[in-house]
């Protein structure tokens, strides 16, 4: 004679307490210094290429020296905001 067993029933398992179940906040990759510094690096690579408009005399200086320098500042203070580590809160 084989002894009958019953099939296996769920398992419960005991709510976990409050105290345990804190969520961290989400951590944004750059700081708001960092967007801000993108912001102003958008804002002057904007207005080299400003600069760099129009129709009359196509060889003037603003055309052909001023404006790549503005734009290249613009790229170069972009890759500033990117590299620059956040401001660690205290």
């Amino acid at each position: 004679m084989a002894l009958q067993s019953k099939p296996a029933g769920p398992v419960k398992t005991a709510p976990k307490p409050a105290a345990l179940q804190t969520t961290t906040p989400a951590q944004f990759v750059f700081g708001k210094e960092n967007y801000r510094w993108l912001i102003i690096s958008i804002a002057v690579v904007a207005f080299g290429f400003v600069l760099m408009s129009g129709t009359t005399d196509i060889y003037s200086t603003t055309k052909i020296v001023i404006a790549p320098i503005v734009v290249l500042a613009g790229f170069g203070l972009g890759f500033y905001a990117i590299l620059k580590k956040p401001a660690d809160k205290v």
